[in-house]
């Protein structure tokens, strides 16, 4: 496939999935620890904001990869990138049940849980200074050395797809907690994600932008963990919501 071909039908398929994931994702953000919902919906939804805020950021490496291997196909290598995130997915979801059977209550926002949502953002925030992300942000700027071990063929290229795709995640991991912490089915926080993501990866001087991303993320963990009421685009969780109504009318009753 010629490359302007390929870089169209790149961003074409990030733009379908944007659309369909505002489509399936509208009304569904219930701020931090949302629902997963069942297994096979989330999946679903999972892989499709992938395509969504990932692609547009590997196409410089997909363009590269097709032209060096010439023959492999680029739809593989795709294919294995997207399961490398899928894989991702899977562990968020086990994570979540697991801690939802073992500590129902532990999350729980009325409890502790803008102190959990602030703690993961520092987190995010500190991990953004850490020798493995940069290590992969810089794999992800430049993986052509990467590139010109992957083996021949299909297999090859879902394999070089998914080894792209696992240095992706080791460079967005710190912005994906984030996205768990402020609420994995906002699209407000999921664009602003995505953007960090592609200026990161893409764009000029995108190592000294992530160290600005980590003193942003360490801010809003405080601010969050702090005040989550007066933080812009946190939608607090319904549950909580309900019952600070319940004892602000209980407190105002005669």
């Amino acid at each position: 496939m010629h490359r302007s071909a390929l870089a169209a039908a790149l961003l074409a398929s990030a733009l379908t999935a944007w659309i369909v994931s505002v489509q399936q994702m509208r009304g569904m953000d219930a701020g931090p620890g949302t629902d997963l919902g069942a297994f096979g919906r989330f999946i679903m939804i999972w892989v499709t904001m992938m395509a969504a805020m990932m692609l547009p950021s590997p196409a410089p490496a997909v363009l590269m990869f097709s032209g060096l291997r010439r023959g492999a196909p680029a739809w593989a290598f795709v294919a294995g990138y997207l399961l490398a995130w899928t894989t991702v997915g899977l562990a968020a979801y086990a994570a979540f049940r697991g801690l939802r059977e073992l500590a129902p209550s532990f999350a729980a926002w009325e409890e502790r849980g803008p102190w959990l949502a602030g703690s993961a953002l520092v987190a995010a925030g500190l991990y953004q200074l850490t020798p493995l992300k940069t290590a992969c942000l810089r794999h992800c700027r430049a993986p052509v050395g990467f590139l010109l071990r992957s083996r021949p063929g299909r297999t090859g290229a879902v394999r070089t797809g998914f080894g792209h795709g696992a240095y992706c995640i080791g460079c967005c991991a710190g912005l994906m907690l984030a996205l768990f912490a402020l609420g994995v089915m906002s699209l407000v926080w999921m664009a602003a994600v995505a953007t960090l993501v592609l200026v990161e990866k893409v764009l000029p001087h995108g190592e000294i932008f992530g160290r600005a991303t980590a003193v942003a993320l360490v801010a809003a963990g405080v601010w969050v963990a702090a005040a989550p009421e007066s933080v812009p685009g946190l939608t607090p969780p319904r549950g909580a919501g309900m019952e600070m109504g319940m004892r602000m009318g209980m407190e105002r009753a005669p």
